[in-house]
């Protein structure tokens, strides 16, 4: 049996960014590059009240080496084990190859996302479409992405180009290939800004929004300034719903342990747990400023109660 089937409070991607244009707050996706990480991010959800996304991209399995059946495992084991009860999603995160989609699905991911950002845009469309019909036929949401983010440390993406994403692309786009989320390309960068100021195009932002009748998703708002982020969720007519933050987290979790570079998910698992507890506060202590600082959804919890009752 399914492991989500006996969780109430497991949500699609679909499901759990249902309320956050309504109510003016963003759901936070945190890249957990490493499996204790998960549970670090869990708990600041619990703490906070607030609906939480864990998620980890094809590039961070491979760099990591993390199983995407372990990743799901350690997921449902921590939300039973640590009595988790905020509404969650586990969201696979930009991924290309269809292979890892399915094992993701068949692990009780509740969410996908297939990048064919990097194709034309009629390729981008058959690709989508595809993965749509797949997942949706399995109960599993599906986020796609339009345009090109930029990168500056190539752990999730291949291309440090950008390409903004041209808001009458995105009307056919989701009209087409009845994507859940669309990521879009605003100005945002995956990675570190090395010294350089985020710039956020509202205007586009915005302009997307009133075109597509899909949450949007803003990728790369680690080291993107609070008001900047906060403006992005709260634009007239509504703003991005869901909000990745991945290089802050594991640079909180370096820092704590005193590495200047990443390792292995093994070699982490391996540490003592005196020295694990110490970095995965450290994380969790990351994610609850995003909560409360970057994405307002702190409380928010309860806006799904309704739901989780009719569940149980």
């Amino acid at each position: 049996m399914s492991k989500r089937m006996n969780l109430s409070n497991v949500f699609t991607l679909k499901e759990i960014l249902k309320y956050t244009s309504l109510n003016g707050y963003a759901v936070g996706a945190f890249s957990a590059r490493y499996t204790p990480m998960i549970r670090s991010i869990l708990r600041a959800g619990q703490k906070c009240v607030s609906p939480v996304i864990v998620q980890i991209s094809q590039k961070e399995i491979n760099k990591y080496q993390v199983a995407v059946d372990k990743f799901a495992r350690e997921f449902y084991a921590a939300i039973m084990e640590e009595g988790i009860d905020v509404p969650v999603t586990l969201h696979l995160d930009h991924t290309k190859d269809f292979a890892i989609i399915e094992k993701a699905i068949n692990a009780d991911f509740t969410s996908v996302m297939i990048d064919a950002s990097d194709k034309p845009l009629e390729e981008n469309i058959a690709i989508t479409r595809e993965v749509v019909k797949y997942a949706h036929d399995r109960g599993v949401s599906v986020e796609a992405e339009l345009g090109k983010i930029s990168t500056t440390d190539f752990i999730e993406t291949d291309s440090n180009g950008q390409l903004y994403t041209d808001p009458r692309e995105a009307k056919i786009f989701i009209e087409e290939t009845g994507a859940d989320a669309l990521a879009v390309s605003v100005g945002t960068a995956h990675g570190p800004y090395e010294g350089k100021r985020p710039n956020i195009d509202y205007q586009r932002l915005q302009a997307i929004k009133a075109a597509v009748d899909v949450p949007l998703v803003l990728h790369g708002a680690s080291g993107v300034p609070a008001d900047m982020v906060m403006r992005a969720i709260h634009l007239d007519g509504g703003g991005v719903s869901k909000v990745n933050i991945a290089t802050d987290l594991e640079a909180a979790l370096l820092e704590s342990l005193g590495y200047e570079a990443s390792v292995t998910d093994a070699q982490l698992s391996a540490l003592d747990n005196e020295i694990l507890n110490k970095a995965a506060e450290a994380v969790e202590e990351t994610v609850r400023q995003k909560i409360e600082r970057f994405l307002g959804s702190q409380g928010h919890a309860a806006d799904f109660n309704h739901i989780q009752g009719d569940r149980k």
